[in-house]
């Protein structure tokens, strides 16, 4: 769990970061596509595409108010998208250390 401050037209907000949140995170993005992609669909994912904002917007304290809603959920976005590149990143660098150590570790047999 992570939490991160950001600022929102001046107000600013605590973002807890959890598994949870993420994924709902990458759901919303997904209905956003879906959305994009497909135009008529929108009216059937409309509510879920509310609801997955709803279920994020808890995860800030304080509680945002409508006005700050757009810009909370274009952050929290952000956000989650770093975390994920910061994780690949980590992923990647240790996969090329131990691709290093074991290179190595053959070279002195």
């Amino acid at each position: 769990m992570i939490t991160k401050e950001i600022t929102i037209n001046g107000t600013d907000f605590r973002l807890t970061l959890t598994d949870q949140v993420i994924s709902q995170v990458n759901n919303l993005k997904s209905l956003y596509a879906t959305a994009y992609e497909d135009p008529e669909s929108f009216e059937q994912v409309s509510s879920e595409i509310s609801s997955a904002i709803k279920e994020i917007s808890t995860a800030v304290e304080p509680a945002v108010s409508d006005g700050d809603l757009d810009g909370l959920i274009q952050e929290v976005i952000r956000v989650v998208d770093s975390r994920a590149a910061e994780m690949e990143q980590e992923l990647s660098n240790h996969a090329a250390e131990s691709a290093r150590k074991s290179k190595r570790s053959r070279r002195r047999s």
